[in-house]
């Protein structure tokens, strides 16, 4: 068995095992880096880690960190709660309030999974208390963070662009933004439609409770135990609400600190390409300086598990670059004989594994592997990472994937095993149209 054969193979368990085990794939491909490049290719391991992603790390690290201090001060619940009083009551916007909170706060930086698992308390929340079937709510939460996470600062897009970049690709990052970001509406556009959007249209509109202070239910059992008269419970649980409300949407000094050192981040890296990570590092560092209290957690809410996810799959990916595995793969996709066909089949390589396993691993993983086919010029470069990042990401509405899991634990408990079902039809639905269409869209007018 040849050398390549042996790498791709331990690249494949690696997935495999992170599937079905739970294992971190950074810290799996952290291994498989050691044993294949020591037994197989005879590298030492200073050769191995000349692979680690250091600027990759920054970014990571950088943006979290940032994000983690946003959240500590209230700057996302100020964000969301400013988003959902902007609808004015009308219900119908609710869903696509929820959308744009995601994005925005993706496209800001934040990791996909930790938008998620911020706003889809909140969202559930809204579905269940306007009774707003809370696939169409959780779809929502789910693609909106897709469709942020590929700016030029976001996540997704980082990665991309910094593969790209690295491995001398052609590449637009404005086309790769828009692509994903249209992708993404589109389906969330589909799953409104299907799930009672135009019912909601149609109430116009209601009194909004924003973030769960109004009408929290009839007065709890020990309160009216209490001695106290009911009436007198109840005003001052109303006036406790109505002064954690106001707390929770106050734009104070920190959170308007915060918001004016995202702007400042968006600015400085679409504006005077500035370095993202560091210059997200800086941004929370001074933070941290001016607001010491805030700041306390925030380093432990990095996300150490993207961080060590992309570490670890880059440096193996970087490893099979080295020993020319990449180029023994491309030679034989772009061998294919049929360009088209070779292009459909690695948007379907993309859907397939990233419905199961990691999106953020995947599209660090895919792109290089795809390198030597896109330098044959035989289909535009630009349309196929487009497709691609398409096909890996919309497909994170899976309940197999984190995004979808977060939606499904969120659900009221007689309703997950509903939304687990439907989230999964809806899932392997997109994992077999948004290849064809983002291929069909993409890349065939390009050839």
């Amino acid at each position: 068995m040849s050398h390549e054969i042996i790498a791709l193979a331990v690249l494949a368990i690696v997935f495999l095992i992170a599937t079905l085990r739970g294992v971190n794939m950074g810290a799996l491909a952290l291994v498989a880096s050691f044993i294949v490049g020591l037994s197989v290719y005879g590298v030492s391991v200073d050769d191995v880690l000349s692979g680690f992603p250091a600027d990759l790390f920054v970014i990571l690290v950088g943006v979290t960190y940032l994000f983690a201090l946003a959240k500590n001060n209230g700057t996302v619940d100020w964000i969301v709660h400013s988003a959902v009083r902007a609808v004015g009551g009308r219900v119908a916007l609710v869903p696509w309030a929820m959308f744009l909170v995601c994005a925005a706060v993706t496209a800001m930086g934040a990791v996909s999974p930790a938008a998620v698992a911020i706003v889809a308390p909140v969202a559930m929340g809204f579905a269940l208390r306007y009774q707003i079937h809370p696939l169409m709510m959780g779809m929502m939460v789910v693609q909106g963070a897709t469709a942020g996470s590929f700016s030029p600062i976001g996540i997704f897009g980082s990665i991309t662009n910094g593969v790209v970049e690295g491995n001398g690709i052609p590449g637009n990052q404005l086309v790769l933004f828009l692509t994903t970001f249209f992708a993404s509406a589109a389906i969330a556009a589909l799953a409104y439609v299907a799930f009672g959007g135009r019912q909601l249209v149609a109430r116009g509109r209601e009194p909004i409770a924003v973030g769960g202070f109004v009408d929290e239910g009839p007065t709890p059992w020990s309160e009216k135990r209490s001695g106290e008269p009911h009436s007198a419970v109840e005003a001052r649980r109303s006036t406790e609400q109505e002064q954690e409300a106001a707390q929770a949407t106050r734009l104070d000094a920190q959170r308007s600190l915060t918001l004016v050192g995202m702007l400042a981040l968006l600015v400085g890296a679409l504006g005077f390409d500035l370095d993202v990570g560091f210059t997200a590092l800086t941004i929370a560092v001074a933070l941290t300086l001016v607001f010491p209290a805030s700041a306390k957690g925030a380093v432990e809410k990095i996300s150490w598990g993207t961080v060590l996810l992309i570490g670890g799959i880059v440096t193996y990916v970087t490893l099979l670059q080295n020993q020319g595995v990449v180029d023994w793969l491309g030679d034989g996709v772009a061998n294919v004989g049929a360009p088209l066909v070779a292009a459909l089949l690695i948007c379907f390589i993309g859907a397939v594994v990233s419905a199961f396993a990691s999106t953020t691993g995947i599209i660090g993983a895919l792109i290089p592997l795809a390198v030597p086919f896109l330098l044959t010029d035989q289909v535009s470069a630009i349309g196929l990472i487009a497709a691609l990042a398409i096909s890996s990401s919309v497909v994170d509405c899976s309940p197999f994937s984190t995004n979808g899991a977060l939606v499904v634990a969120n659900a009221e408990p007689e309703q997950r095993e509903m939304v687990f079902k439907r989230l999964m039809q809806w899932g392997m639905s997109i994992v077999v149209v948004a290849p064809l269409v983002a291929w069909a869209v993409l890349v065939v007018p390009t050839v």
